[in-house]
Parts: structure tokens; sequence; C-alpha cells
């Protein structure tokens, strides 16, 4: 079988299928090159001094690593000087970054989680990266947070990298899901997933048990349904997994079906994770691969962001249980 590079893809898509630009595939392929250096950041570990605390914090008030650092500057320089982008937003930066007025700009805004799963780091657990891609608004010339305030169903392009045994790189393009594996021989991503669809069964579910003591109502029902095994309602047996790192879990329910859940909770009301950041991109992965994303009650992607911040309960993976607890929310009273 011919191997398919990321570029080759990309040119498939743009010439075959209508489904990107010439200006978005050249972006995609800026966001991948610079995933390919944290990748090679990421796998020295210690012996390129990238482990450990950078002492200080980002925009949420959470301690940064090295590494979120060293990718945040990563995907900033190499996108700001391409031409392709408007300006970029990251969970890292309080206000977008601006395109400097010495490069030319781009029609696309892009927004990232430089680096997912922080608290694994220095444990050699999978961490990654997640990105987003939008159309900047007609008529605006100096996007400011104004801008990216669009719903994900906007979203033009969505992608994450993990970055694990290998590094995989997972993308849509609004026609489907593919992923690549990082040859590092060839220096090349190289498909080695096309068409993924989700697996309509599952028997996997993956939420942060530490936090029952705060969930709401629909939550337990649901876990307690699945913790019940052949003896409850379910009539099977489920198991729990739980990487701490989305882009893990999520990668693990595209491989082989299931749920992940970050609900809202009675110490995260709002949620947990970021809308614009990791939610929204998500959302459109796993839609595009036959499942779904809810915040418990409406459709991710449907939500009208308020704040670049601004974060959301989540629940993705295969579309009936998706399903199953949204509809136990449904039932339940409405939060206060």
């Amino acid at each position: 079988m011919k191997s398919i590079t990321l570029t080759q893809y990309l040119i498939e898509q743009q010439r075959e299928k209508g489904a990107v630009s010439a200006e978005l595939r050249l972006l995609i392929e800026v966001v991948a090159r610079a995933c390919k250096r944290i990748s090679h950041a990421v796998s020295k570990g210690a012996l390129g001094g990238v482990l450990g605390g950078a002492g200080t914090d980002n925009i949420q008030g959470e301690a940064q690593k090295k590494l979120d650092v060293i990718a945040n500057e990563v995907l900033v320089e190499a996108n700001e000087w391409g031409g392709h982008l408007a300006a970029l937003a990251s969970e890292e930066m309080e206000h977008p970054h601006q395109i400097p007025s010495r490069y030319p700009r781009g029609e696309f805004l892009l927004l990232m989680d430089p680096l997912d799963g922080s608290s694994n780091i220095d444990v050699n657990v999978s961490i990654g990266t997640i990105f987003s891609v939008l159309r900047c608004p007609d008529g605006v010339v100096d996007p400011d947070e104004k801008a990216f305030l669009q719903p994900g169903t906007n979203q033009v392009a969505a992608g994450f990298a993990v970055y694990g045994p290998c590094t995989i790189l997972v993308l849509t393009v609004g026609a489907g899901v593919a992923a690549f594996t990082l040859d590092r021989e060839l220096g090349s991503f190289v498909m080695t997933q096309s068409e993924i669809k989700l697996s309509p069964d599952t028997q996997e579910f993956a939420i942060n048990a530490s936090n029952m003591r705060n969930w709401e109502a629909p939550v337990r029902r649901y876990i307690d349904e699945c913790l019940a095994g052949k003896t409850g309602v379910r009539g099977k047996d489920f198991n729990m997994r739980w990487v701490a790192s989305m882009v893990a879990d999520v990668f693990r329910i595209l491989s082989r079906g299931g749920i992940f859940m970050y609900p809202c909770d009675a110490k995260h009301k709002a949620g947990r994770l970021r809308l614009m950041y990791e939610a929204n991109p998500m959302a459109f992965i796993i839609e595009q691969a036959g499942g779904a994303a809810t915040d418990g009650r409406r459709r991710i992607m449907e939500i009208q962001p308020e704040q670049l911040h601004q974060r959301v309960g989540v629940v993705l993976g295969s579309k009936a249980e998706v399903d199953r607890v949204t509809q136990y929310h449904l039932e339940a009273p409405a939060r206060a």
C-alpha cells in the first residue's frame, strides 16, 4: 500500500474535494511542523532540560510547566510570519496575539492549547497539542477577542497531536477524520488511519472519579449504571479509563469507542475545560467521526462563546452513550 503523507492528503482535499483552500492547507502544514518540534522537545525529557515548572502562571492562574512555555513559543513563532493568519489565540496567553506588521496577514484565526495534559509531563505519560481554525470575520483588520467568539460550527479545521510512544496527528477539515503518524526517519507525517469512524457500541468510560463527591445527579446516575455491570440495567460490564490528558483519552475513544466526561459539577459549575481551545476542536473531530459532543444539555459546537477563555462541561464520544447522558441531564431539574 502506498504511503500518503499529510501534504499529499491535504492536496487531495484541496484539488479533488474542495475541502480546503491553498492557504488553509499551508496553515495546517505549519502547525504540523510546529508539532514535530514540540514532539522532539518532549522526547528528550530530562536530557533536554525541559521538565519541571517554569515558575510562572498562565491566565487561568495555573502553574506553567517549562514545556507549556516552550510549546506556546514554538507555535507562535511558527505561525506569525507565514502569512496565513489574521491573529492567533492561546490558552497560555490572556489576549489574542496580533500578527506583527512586518509580516503579511491571512484570512484565518488559530486557537490552540499548546500542551494538553501538563500534569503528565514529568511522569512520562502521553500529552499533546490541540488546535482549531476559524475564518476571520469580514471587514476585521485587527482581530480582537470579539473576532474569535464564534460557535464551533464555524470551524474550518481542527486537530490534535498526541506525543506518546509515537507521535500521532489527528485532523479534520470537515470531510471526515484521518490520523497521521510521524515517521522520524522521513521527517513526515504519514497517514495510518483514514475515514475514522467511532464504534457505536462501547464498554468503556473515562471520567475523573476523584470528583465523584461533586457530581450532579445525572452523571452519578450514568456512572452508577456502568459500575453495576451485567447485573445492572445496562446488562454488561464497563471498564473505566482515565489518562488525564484529553488528547490521549479522545484518541483512545476514536480508536475503539467509549465516552469521555469532564462535566460541570458542584466545584466547577461552569465546567473545567476550555470551550475554544479544547471542547470545540474535539467536538468537531468527534462529530466528524460519527460521535456526539454536548455540555450535558447542549451540543457543544452550537454554544455561542462569550469569553475567550470560557469554560464548559464536556461529554463526548460514542453517540448512543452521549445521548444517554444528555437525556439524563434534560430529565433532571435545571441547575440554579
